[in-house]
């Protein structure tokens, strides 16, 4: 992978970018001084030592003492594993003590972005108490593996739809025991409906809705909401669509 990428990502985990050359330089090497760092990296000796200090601070170096002082790299998964643990203790501090926000109950949020709603399914999944409608593609369904497997173990009822006639979890038993699993037939959609492979239909609880067209882009737009008679049309349109699938599919 480019060193550009690495840093990228490194900064996500509280570098700032001359803390991640110089820490991706102390993963290249065993152990460096200050003045080797600055030579092979090229920052300035200055910036170096306040790099250096920065990891070590950060938990990404050691000092290893000597005749002259020098460092080393933390491991990388180390590293991550530290930080994340971290982040996840400061989320729960977070969550206890920061001010509550409710969701808004009867109105829309537009949701931009592939990431941004990849983030917002994980969390209604594993936010999902009773039961889960999920209707998309069925490479798109396989992605929430873990958090399916997650909704079975808590022993809530799941309910999928391939909306490309795939089969999912095809080899893993337990899934497939644990979901309700429909197949969209070949030629049960309409010409000109072909569009309808790649839209994302969720709900959680019959309480929240989440729909849209997802392609992998950050052009990709959902609603979302919880507005009541929103989610009660939308689930019984989905509760319509599945009988004509069982329907379609008894008389292929």
């Amino acid at each position: 992978m480019e060193e550009a990428a690495l840093i990228e990502k490194l900064v996500l985990f509280g570098l700032g970018r001359q803390e991640a050359v110089i820490y991706l330089c102390l993963l290249k090497n065993s152990e460096l001084t200050g003045y080797e760092v600055a030579k092979l990296t090229g920052i300035s000796r200055s910036n170096v030592y306040n790099g250096l200090a920065a990891l070590v601070e950060h938990g990404a170096a050691y000092i290893l003492e000597g005749a002259s002082t020098r460092y080393m790299a933390v491991e990388l998964d180390e590293f991550c594993d530290n930080r994340i643990r971290f982040l996840q203790e400061m989320k729960e501090f977070l969550v206890s003590n920061g001010p509550k926000k409710t969701h808004p109950t009867e109105g829309y949020i537009t949701v931009e972005g592939y990431g941004h709603i990849c983030d917002k399914i994980h969390h209604m999944l594993l936010g999902a108490e009773k039961r889960v409608y999920f209707s998309a593609t069925g490479a798109f369904l396989e992605k929430w593996k873990k958090e399916i497997e997650e909704l079975v173990n808590r022993g809530s009822k799941v309910v999928l739809i391939s909306e490309d006639d795939s089969e999912v979890f095809a080899n893993c038993d337990v899934l497939k025991d644990g979901i309700i699993f429909y197949r969209v037939p070949r030629g049960f959609r309409e010409a000109g409906e072909e569009d309808r492979k790649r839209q994302v239909r969720l709900i959680i609880d019959s309480e929240y809705v989440l729909t849209g067209e997802v392609v992998g882009r950050n052009s990709d737009t959902c609603l979302y909401s919880a507005q009541k008679n929103f989610v009660s049309v939308f689930k019984d349109a989905m509760r319509n669509e599945i009988e004509l699938i069982r329907i379609k599919g008894q008389n292929l």
